[in-house]
């Protein structure tokens, strides 16, 4: 049988943590939730995440901050950022780094699986 690409979604906001997961499935992945960047870095998904979907903006450690942390301890994770800010652009340092997209919240089906099929491609 073969194992569905994990998928590691890290967002402050408890609606996106209930929903986008649930999506995810439904597009054919595994799917792991966290709060924050700690609770991500705390888990054991760290070394299995394919792809991170990973919000911009957070308390404590903001997405950018978790991105170069990974890069850091040498993990490779293609990120997808996601952002309730009005511009969905992502500095050019994020994207030399592994970032794919910047989806806008609230984002649809169509525009996240073709960011999810990029940043697997690049895995």
């Amino acid at each position: 049988m073969l194992q569905r690409p994990l998928v590691a979604v890290i967002d402050d906001d408890e609606s996106v943590r209930e929903s986008l997961p649930d999506l995810l499935k439904v597009l054919g992945f595994a799917a792991r939730a966290f709060a924050s960047a700690k609770e991500f870095l705390d888990s054991d998904c760290v070394a299995d995440a394919r792809c991170l979907i990973l919000d911009i903006n957070m308390p404590g450690t903001s997405g950018p901050e978790l991105q170069r942390e990974l890069i850091r301890q040498r993990y490779a994770i293609s990120t997808i950022f996601i952002t309730a800010l009005s511009s969905p652009s992502i500095p050019e340092d994020l994207l030399a780094q592994g970032a794919v997209q910047c989806l806008l919240k609230p984002f649809n089906r169509e525009d996240l699986r073709a960011a999810l099929e990029a940043a697997l491609a690049r895995a």
